[in-house]
């Protein structure tokens, strides 16, 4: 998936929300629940861009029909240094409709965990505000959006 792993390089917010579905769904490392829709998604990347330091992307697999990625990365977070994999999956329109992040150590996932928990107020309102743009635009998926973003702080209680 060149195009995801250009824009997120390049720390491109919007290429990055270009390339997802409206009905894309993010799995957190750190929290139990997925979150469901665009602007959500959308939001909690930006907030992991501001928590993750010297993050690269070291390898990516891609599967035999072209629609399933993995890319594994490095990064740190705080003076943790953190490994994860994104596990991505394209929709038949060539966009992500599933987001799935893997991190380890334990020890680094923590430190993630508690600085995504610090960034969360900022991200479901970002979340809250696209969604909002969304509907007012008549763009789909806009509620299932604004429904994420008034429970995120719900999900976010419920990290594991």
């Amino acid at each position: 998936m060149k195009s995801f792993r250009q824009a997120v390089e390049a720390n491109d917010h919007m290429a990055i929300e270009a390339l997802l579905a409206e009905d894309v769904v993010f799995t957190s490392p750190v929290a139990f629940k997925p979150y469901p829709g665009k602007a959500i998604t959308a939001a909690i990347l930006r907030g992991v861009s501001r928590v993750f330091t010297d993050f690269r992307y070291v390898r990516e697999i891609t599967g035999e029909d072209g629609r399933d990625h993995a890319l594994v990365f490095e990064a740190r977070v705080g003076d943790r240094a953190i490994t994860g994999c994104d596990f991505l999956h394209l929709n038949e329109h060539g966009l992500i409709d599933d987001f799935m992040v893997m991190v380890r150590p334990l020890s680094a996932a923590q430190a993630l965990a508690e600085a995504m928990g610090a960034q969360f107020g900022r991200i479901a309102a970002e979340a809250a505000q696209a969604a909002e743009f969304s509907e007012a635009t008549g763009a789909a998926g806009a509620s299932e959006s604004a429904g994420a973003a008034e429970s995120a702080g719900a999900a976010q209680a419920d990290r594991a």
